[in-house]
């Protein structure tokens, strides 16, 4: 696709100047408008030349502290191209900072509309999607600023919002450093600085390894994989076990904590704690027997344990009685404010998940769905979940499937989510990959937390929301 690229630096002014409301003309060949806003965050247009009058407003991923961050305005090249061959218009931006940036990727995320609205003119429907961290501020989007969207596409989001997934993402390492370090001097919040995160990172992966030369330590590592959620099949790369392979199943799943340890639930920590001001987590209050019970990885702990010929009601006690993290109250009330979710919809929105997921466990899905039917929003969510391993790990005849599935809601006024016609229009977008949409229901999620309910549940540290 031939394409004429047209750079811009924004002013303040520019920003705030009023919006063309007339319809957009039409180009002579397809744009591409590139720049930066005045926050600093680059941002992205594609416009193709026979506009169809449909723009998407793409939210990208977490990046991480010091790395690229580039502006994306679709979650890959070939789903890129594909759209921009059907007529969409597709925008986003890089946000204007790294790590948890919700505080800005939202504004930011407006003021490209804005701008594009300023260049193009107002279009017939407007559309929020994202991936991963993206989810959550695709979700934030829909919720706060309905009056700009018509729909919204979640694809592996993190839509069980921020407080929950720093729980979660607490749960894991607490086992691990309660069963195999307990002694140890290996902090889990309150990080003073980054060196700090990765030095206990470092120590917590040291102990995880050893363990896992072990039964029993494999054993309590698939007790820590279980509290998270980790699937047994979570990467493209591992081999597939069988329903009772329980032993390929934990090997899988070390190698997806290895990863949980290295960057999210250290570095990525550290960074969220400080844009919070302290820890925006904690677990007073957790019973982790009740929590094992509720995971649908129960019978692999089981097995592990028996084999290893330890006493998992033992091991539960430890992590029962042992001391516990508690958040700080004006961290929680940040995140909270910031990074939480309503569960309040005003128009449609569908979320796809891949069941492997081992970063943002398909049973975020779960806590979605009780935020959005406690607000009386559930009518108006869509969900559907794909059959593989890894995040994020969808075809590009997946991804277009969706947001015609969300069209389609438009359109028509009902939900036509049933994996045949999901994989119909799948197929219909690339004959040459299969789909893998199929019936599925998560399980609950361990501990969700969400606006939508008045009352703290039971392991909610007594915060009020």
């Amino acid at each position: 696709m031939k394409l004429r690229t047209r750079l811009a630096l924004l002013t303040a002014a520019a920003v705030c100047a009023a919006t063309a409301t007339a319809p957009p003309a039409q180009a002579a060949t397809d744009t591409r408008l590139a720049g930066r806003l005045p926050s600093g965050a680059a941002y992205l247009m594609d416009v193709p030349a026979a506009w169809n009058g449909t723009v998407l407003l793409y939210s990208h991923g977490y990046t991480p502290a010091g790395a690229p961050n580039p502006a994306q305005n679709a979650p890959s090249p070939a789903t890129r191209d594909r759209l921009l061959d059907q007529g969409y218009a597709l925008i986003g931006s890089s946000y204007a900072t790294n790590g948890w940036a919700v505080t800005e990727a939202v504004p930011d995320q407006l003021a490209t509309l804005d701008l594009f609205t300023k260049e193009f003119g107002a279009a017939r429907r407007t559309l929020a999607w994202g991936t991963s961290y993206g989810g959550l501020v695709t979700t934030t989007l829909a919720e706060r600023h309905a009056d700009r969207f018509d729909g919204s596409l979640s694809m592996c989001g993190l839509v069980q919002g921020g407080v929950a997934n720093w729980n979660s993402t607490l749960d894991p390492v607490f086992a691990l450093k309660t069963l195999l370090a307990p002694d140890a001097d290996i902090p889990l919040t309150g990080f003073a600085d980054r060196a700090a995160a990765a030095g206990a990172a470092d120590a917590l992966a040291a102990q995880v390894t050893a363990a896992q030369r072990t039964p029993e330590g494999r054993a309590r590592i698939a007790l820590a994989a279980a509290l998270h959620g980790i699937p047994g099949y979570n990467d493209a790369t591992q081999p597939s076990p069988g329903p009772a392979d329980w032993r390929t199943q934990q090997a899988n799943q070390y190698a997806a904590l290895t990863g949980l340890i290295r960057l999210p639930a250290f570095d990525w920590r550290q960074e969220a704690e400080s844009r919070a001001g302290g820890s925006m987590s904690w677990n007073t209050g957790v019973d982790y027997t009740a929590m094992l019970a509720r995971s649908p990885l129960r019978k692999e702990v089981d097995a592990l344990y028996k084999e290893a010929g330890v006493s998992l009601g033992t091991d539960l006690a430890a992590l029962n009685r042992a001391p516990r993290i508690s958040a700080d109250a004006p961290a929680v009330r940040w995140m909270r404010r910031t990074s939480v979710l309503t569960g309040r919809l005003t128009d449609p929105q569908l979320n796809i998940h891949t069941t492997g997921d081992a970063l943002i466990p398909v049973q975020a899905e779960s806590a979605h769905r009780r935020a959005a039917t406690a607000a009386g929003s559930g009518p108006l969510l869509g969900q559907a979940y794909v059959d593989g391993p890894g995040h994020c790990t969808f075809t590009t005849g997946e991804m277009l499937a969706a947001l015609h599935t969300l069209e389609h809601r438009l359109a028509t006024g009902r939900w036509d989510t049933a994996p045949g016609a999901l994989n119909a229009r799948a197929g219909a977008e690339d004959p040459t990959t299969e789909a893998r949409y199929v019936p599925y229901r998560p399980a609950a999620y361990p501990r969700p937390y969400d606006r939508a309910h008045d009352r703290p549940g039971a392991g909610t540290g007594g915060f009020d929301r």
